[in-house]
């Protein structure tokens, strides 16, 4: 895409011990490093572009993509070290943390694909894919293949394609993020809807939607979820933009308890986590 660099380069690692916000994970794994879906503002809420991994690269973040182009191998080399070990049955992998593994480029270079192929060559105890894009499709063979292990999580902030439009212009529609929902779990693969951010929103028909396309739900806020207690969130101008858009009442703690509500009454408790639980390796 014209405007946007992408650049090939050999990384050390694939698996990073993980801890923060992702303790209950043991590793992540970033097939990319940049997120083509940042470009041209989109995302503007994306706290990565905060930490030093937006630093990567010249340049605004969206506008440069790197794709470790050893990933598959370098995974491979890891798990096997693992399983020798006698760690593999219980490694837990946050697929990813700090990049979308199914931007558009993966289409040409499969990374994320390979890395699923190593995964179903040696089995981890959960493998959580969280991602934003449809393109997730295109590996269903795979995810089966990995059974209980795999936890698709597909972001969905809002029911409300307005609001989609507005503040993650460069994201899938609602509409095309649900139909993925609905074929990953018609294909037996665990989903789990990631509210996260919530944005502004209709309560009771965002959770009947949910409730229909996924296993399970977990909401996240500007606050619960940028690691820094909402201090991130603000950096980026996200209150001034809520207020210039007419959402002023919605950028507040508290704000999501009405979906929260919705989703619980109509799920129920055991279906409806909130922000780091709904990101460990449960």
């Amino acid at each position: 895409m014209a405007g946007r660099r992408y650049e090939l380069k050999a990384a050390t690692r694939a698996l990073t011990p993980t801890g923060g916000f992702l303790k209950g994970f043991a590793f992540s794994l970033n097939p990319y490093v940049g997120c083509a879906f940042g470009a041209g503002g989109g995302c503007p809420f994306c706290y990565v572009r905060m930490l030093p991994v937006a630093r990567a690269e010249h340049g605004r973040w969206g506008e440069w993509v790197i794709a470790k182009s050893n990933l598959p191998e370098l995974l491979e080399r890891e798990l096997g070290a693992l399983e020798k070990s006698g760690r593999l049955n219980s490694a837990t992998v946050f697929m990813s943390s700090a990049t979308d593994p199914y931007q558009g480029i993966e289409r040409r270079l499969m990374l994320t694909r390979g890395a699923l192929e190593a995964f179903a060559r040696r089995r981890v105890r959960r493998l959580l894919v969280q991602t934003r894009s449809p393109i997730v499709e295109r590996d269903i063979d795979l995810l089966r293949a990995l059974g209980e292990s795999a936890i698709v999580s597909l972001t969905l902030e809002t029911d409300d394609e307005s609001v989609r439009r507005a503040l993650a212009p460069t994201s899938p529609s609602v509409e095309r993020r649900l139909r993925t929902c609905e074929r990953l779990r018609a294909a037996g693969i665990f989903v789990q809807i990631a509210i996260a951010p919530m944005m502004p929103n209709d309560p009771e028909r965002f959770a009947r939607i949910v409730d229909a396309a996924a296993d399970r739900a977990v909401v996240d806020t500007f606050f619960a979820g940028d690691g820094s207690g909402g201090r991130r969130s603000r950096a980026l101008g996200m209150g001034e933009l809520y207020s210039r858009l007419g959402y002023a009442r919605w950028f507040r703690p508290g704000a999501e308890r009405g979906l929260v509500a919705a989703l619980k009454a109509r799920m129920g408790e055991d279906r409806v986590l909130f922000s780091r639980e709904g990101f460990s390796a449960v």
